[in-house]
């Protein structure tokens, strides 16, 4: 399923008010999107409890008997609100999740400084150096005919980042958000401007929340051994090759459940090989939030 995350370290750069927004304009093209926040503000599934059933809905986080947050039945997209300050193994652990990034900053020098920092974290990151995620940049509470606009420009140019355009700080966010609406759940007429400024970021957003599944490769069949060939041993050099994948880097059966790249948030059990070994164990003194599921999102 697509997964959209937005992120910046910096607080206060209008992470929530980019994901519920992505949330409700996916939920308006007939998407069953769940909005998950791991945000420790809470502020996407506070909204959430203030938008109208008549709404298009949007889903929050299931939690299983065992107290787990686990993706609910039936979502083809997800959209994560993630929080301030995330790197190292934590930010890693989404990115390995996830399809496209969107990075919301504000025009001060302070927010692009730290947006830097995020950033070059971010792109040295295999599954965006590859290519597999996509990572854009969006200006946030900026007038598009300010000097701001260009600046944030031209600082994107300079990070090798996509720069998607800017939302302006105006009174139809806060007061729509209020009521557990967005932009795109009010009257064309009231919304007409902020909608425009959506446009190329939703243009951008378009090929991965449309993306369709890869067909699964099926394997060609081993070519027949002549009769008159020597048995093989068996775990000869032969054999393996005539295998699609080494069985070393066979993957554990429960990691082919269907959605399981979003398993890194819902799981503090050690991984078994196909073998049967346990990885090594994190030491003791590391964080628990390392291992699972923050236990910030386990007091329910």
């Amino acid at each position: 399923m697509p997964v959209i995350a937005v992120i910046n370290r910096k607080g206060g750069s209008g992470k929530s008010t980019l994901a519920t927004h992505l949330s409700a304009w996916l939920a308006r093209q007939g998407k069953a999107v769940m909005l998950g926040d791991v945000d420790r503000q809470q502020c996407a599934r506070a909204w959430l409890k203030r938008r109208d059933a008549n709404l298009p809905a949007i889903a929050a986080w299931a939690i299983d008997q065992r107290n787990i947050l686990k993706v609910p039945a039936g979502v083809t997209h997800v959209v994560l609100d993630t929080p301030g300050g995330m790197q190292g193994f934590e930010l890693a652990k989404v990115v390995m999740s996830t399809d496209a990034i969107i990075m919301p900053v504000c025009s001060s020098l302070f927010d692009r400084e730290s947006a830097s920092s995020c950033l070059a974290e971010l792109l040295a990151l295999p599954r965006i150096a590859s290519g597999r995620c996509r990572l854009g940049v969006v200006g946030m509470r900026i007038d598009a005919r300010t000097h701001a606009a260009q600046v944030l420009r031209d600082w994107a140019h300079e990070q090798h980042v996509p720069f998607l355009g800017v939302l302006r700080e105006t009174q139809t966010y806060v007061r729509s958000l209020e009521n557990g609406q967005t932009v795109f759940d009010l009257r064309a007429t009231s919304s007409a401007a902020d909608l425009l400024q959506w446009e190329p970021i939703l243009e951008w957003l378009f090929p991965v929340a449309n993306a369709t599944p890869a067909p699964t490769a099926t394997m060609a069949p081993a070519k027949p051994i002549p009769a008159n060939s020597p048995p093989l041993q068996q775990d000869s050099t032969a054999e393996r090759l005539n295998t699609p994948r080494a069985v070393s880097l066979m993957p554990a059966q429960e990691s082919m459940v269907h959605g399981n790249r979003l398993s890194v948030f819902a799981t503090s059990n050690p991984v078994s090989s196909q073998q049967g070994a346990e990885l090594p164990a994190m030491p003791r003194n590391a964080s628990r939030e390392r291992t699972g599921v923050p236990q910030f999102l386990l007091r329910h």
